[in-house]
């Protein structure tokens, strides 16, 4: 058996830094000091990022101090998004760094399993017709066999199926079986040639129950014990609940700001299994915590507690004698889980109290194949501690003689790298054909991790004392901003060329042909090769081939391909392909994405470059559109995809201009929850319609609207919770003759076969009787959902209000729902 690296080890500190080279203060070098002493760990196990519990983690971390971590089973890939227009796996990658920022504050660590996000569910039994049930079970014991936790807690009930979203309950079901087969050696044994098995000692459910101060009847109150977690931290100079909060605030693209507060607070733990505690506020009440439970332990606990009562917060420098010499001890205990996990803290602690600035960067953001990197080293003893730099090593290539580090008298040097062909950097879930539900990492070693491994690290070998400590920096994109100053951000290493056509997804209204253009674009020099466009069966594409030149590194050059679709309707895919002359065996089809948010570190990733292609009978009617964004959608370019002549509007517009010139205007999603001067267009938007316009308001929720829900149209609705979540739910037509219905285009059940991910949400439950409900749908087993679509005359205009999912379905290129879109911006028309 081959056992990997603990995953504490590897995470040892790094909740403490983010992208630049860590530099922690006196008071988390005695708090990390004080975790030393401590030889426990609880894993937090819930279905989304958003769905763990702060409090309860920031407690464990900073007050229990010890090893926390949340393993949520997905990355939020089917939420929404409040910041910007990404949705799904790119929505995935903004969130899994959002729980990175949230850990790095509350003291937690983060991973992961396969499992897609794939949209709301109402019940764990769909959810695991989607999700493959054992890979994520397998992926749950994996990081419990790596992480090795005493206490696991789970944040929802595995007994109550149906009470929340199904993802919820199945990650109480998972968590909950998980919990009894990490012990088990004939579960998942393809495991055990890297970890061993693992039997947590006790499972919890962190009870609750949404608001009411009663648990549920079937709770147990001998079973449940209250811990205390209001504790105030005077070396943070902030409360556990303020810590929390912080955190939590890091779900930026879910709107969760949180304030924190300064009073008592607890939180139920009821025991599902394992021995009782025995106290009314411990989890970890009769489990060993200390290093007794380590063979040879006490030695360590002992220097431990004199390190701490001795640590001087002005000179922390002055303890590096007594960690050296714990050191010491640790190094010659057993080889174990706590033995390596506890010398990589201690190894950063004691850089960290010597003031050692240890920093690779390079100028460059990424890099490609055959690229020639140049990677700046600064090493920098900042105490009176003598400290030699015994080698760096770039690669796994020892490239530095030694040099002594004098005090104030930074070590800097240039080393040189290659890139070598077939790396990559991109987020390991992302590079491999995935479905829905699951993503595809056939890697056991890289499952379960948060993000991908930093694409290139140098590694300081150091002398000091009588010991010799590597400690593991990675390469950074070092460069300053005018306005933010010194900055740092990952350093990726990337395919060499990246392709991808125009647009996210292309209609066909007809047979003949149109143009389709590629975009080329070089990460590296001197690309030549040839250049086609698969296209489905029935599809023809002119030229077959074309052959592509790019000289240099971020050049951009376009091709266009004329593309026929057959005489019927059609859907598929087209991608382009980029076969390099001189890498025969590989062809390229990706296209580079780059997410851009201030809370997080920007994030690079490749993806598919080709587009959705559907040939649709369809017609338009209406020319002009305008559209007020909101959170974020792709509206806009899908009906100009269909012809239609889209304007953004903007603040201006909205508050003083003429609005009268649109045919239709569509606002953005969840407009009303982002916009703050909503207030101010909400009567110019009513009035255009009264004067004769198409208002197209689509989906809201009633959380935090910009004004009063009984102004959010011309007469009153009322929004709720209601949602179909099975995207190919029958849909019945309830207003056959109504004229969204039918003009321009005849709707018909057919239009509503291949949705993706839902039919729609936060359906309206009442409205006024000048509505008129035009579809309705429901889930298995639930009632008819009828408010998915309200459309009523106002004045001489129509306003629409729409739960279904067009936000989802264009992007996507579904026919049928592209048909019903262009009825609704027409229905000025049908006068």
């Amino acid at each position: 058996m081959r056992i990997l690296p603990t995953l504490a080890a590897l995470l040892a500190l790094s909740s403490l830094f983010a992208q630049s080279p860590p530099r922690p203060s006196s008071g988390e070098l005695h708090a990390a000091i004080q975790k030393l002493g401590v030889v426990g760990s609880a894993l937090y196990v819930a279905a989304h990022p958003d769905d763990e519990n702060t409090r309860m983690i920031a407690y464990l971390a900073n007050v229990d101090k010890v090893e926390t971590a949340y393993l949520s089973l997905t990355r939020g890939d089917g939420g929404q998004n409040l910041i910007a227009p990404d949705i799904s796996e790119l929505l995935g990658l903004t969130r899994t760094q959002e729980l990175l920022a949230a850990r790095r504050i509350d003291g937690g660590k983060q991973f992961f399993t396969r499992a897609n996000d794939f949209g709301y569910s109402k019940h764990p039994d769909e959810t695991f017709t989607i999700w493959d049930k054992q890979q994520v079970l397998a992926d749950a014991v994996w990081v419990i066999r790596q992480w090795r936790p005493d206490v696991v807690i789970l944040r929802f009930d595995p007994r109550a199926p149906g009470s929340t979203h199904g993802h919820h309950t199945a990650s109480a079901l998972i968590g909950r079986e998980a919990f009894d087969l990490a012990g088990d050696p004939t579960a998942f044994p393809e495991q055990l040639e890297f970890v061993e098995p693992w039997q947590p000692r006790r499972l919890y459910w962190n009870a609750y129950s949404w608001g009411d101060s009663k648990l549920p009847d079937y709770v147990d109150s001998t079973d449940v014990i209250t811990v205390d977690i209001g504790t105030y931290l005077p070396k943070r100079g902030e409360s556990v609940s303020e810590i929390a909060a912080r955190s939590r605030s890091q779900h930026k693209s879910q709107g969760f700001g949180s304030a924190g507060s300064r009073d008592n607070q607890q939180e139920k733990l009821e025991l599902l299994k394992g021995e009782a505690t025995g106290t009314e506020h411990d989890p970890f009440a009769g489990i060993d915590t200390g290093w007794s439970r380590v063979r040879g332990g006490r030695a360590v606990a002992e220097q431990i507690e004199s390190i701490e009562a001795d640590f001087d917060f002005d000179h922390p420098a002055a303890s590096v004698p007594a960690l050296l010499a714990l050191r010491s001890t640790i190094a010659q205990l057993e080889d174990g889980y706590w033995k390596t996990t506890k010398l990589a803290e201690l190894d950063e602690i004691i850089v960290g109290s010597l003031g050692l600035y240890l920093s690779p960067t390079t100028e460059k953001a990424y890099a490609a194949v055959g690229d020639s990197v140049t990677v700046a080293v600064e090493a920098t003893n900042r105490s009176d501690i003598p400290v030699t730099l015994r080698g760096l090593r770039l690669a796994d290539r020892d490239t530095t003689p030694a040099a002594k580090l004098a005090k104030a008298e930074p070590f800097i040097t240039d080393l040189t790298y290659i890139v070598p062909a077939g790396v990559s950097s991109s987020p390991y879930w992302l590079q491999e054909d995935w479905k829905l539900g699951m993503y595809t990492v056939t890697d056991q070693r890289q499952r379960g991790k948060a993000e991908s491994d930093d694409a290139l690290e140098v590694t300081f070998d150091l002398a000091i004392g009588n010991e010799v400590i590597s400690i593991k920096r990675p390469v950074r994109h070092h460069f300053t901003d005018p306005v933010d100053g010194e900055q740092f951000q990952p350093f990726e290493l990337l395919p060499p060329v990246f392709v991808e056509v125009g647009e996210s997804s292309y209609l066909f209204t007809s047979a003949e042909p149109a143009p389709v253009t590629v975009k080329v674009t070089a990460a590296a020099a001197e690309l030549k090769g040839e250049l086609q466009l698969q296209v489905p069966q029935g599809w023809s594409v002119e030229p077959a081939t074309q052959s592509v030149q790019l000289d240099r590194r971020g050049q951009e050059r376009f091709y266009t391909f004329q593309l026929t679709p057959p005489a019927g309707q059609s859907q598929g895919r087209i991608s382009p392909r980029l076969q390099l002359v001189d890498q025969p065996g590989e062809a390229y089809s990706r296209r580079l994405v780059t997410i851009d948010h201030p809370h997080i570190p920007t994030q690079r990733a490749t993806l598919d470059g080709g587009a959705a292609v559907a040939r649709v009978e369809l017609a338009t009617a209406g020319r002009t559109v305008g559209y007020l964004p909101g959170a974020g959608d792709a509206i806009p370019e899908a009906l100009n995809a269909i012809g239609l002549d889209v304007s953004i509007i903007d603040d201006a517009e909205a508050s003083v201009g003429d609005l009268s010139r649109y045919d239709a205007i569509v606002v953005g999603v969840r407009a009303y929850n982002t916009l703050d001067r909503m207030p101010v267009y909400q009567p110019r938007l009513l009035n255009y319609v009264k004067q004769g316009g198409t208002l197209i308001v689509q989906y809201n929720t009633n959380r935090r609207l910009k004004i009063d829900e009984k102004d959010l149209g011309p007469y009153p609705l009322q929004l709720s919770r209601d949602r179909v979540t099975v995207e190919n739910a029958p849909v019945r037509i309830l207003a056959p003759d109504h004229p969204a219905l039918n003009f321009p285009n005849k709707i018909t059940a057919a239009d509503f076969d291949g949705w993706v991910q839902e039919r729609g949400l936060y359906f309206p439950d009442e409205w006024a009787p000048e509505y008129t409900p035009l579809l309705s749908s429901h889930d298995p087993d639930e009632p008819e959902r009828e408010g998915g679509l309200l459309v009523a005359q106002y004045g001489s205009g129509h306003f629409v209000y729409t739960g279904y999912s067009f936000f989802r379905e264009l992007p996507a290129g579904v026919p049928g729902a592209y048909r019903l879109f262009a009825n609704l911006v027409a229905l000025g028309q049908t006068k």
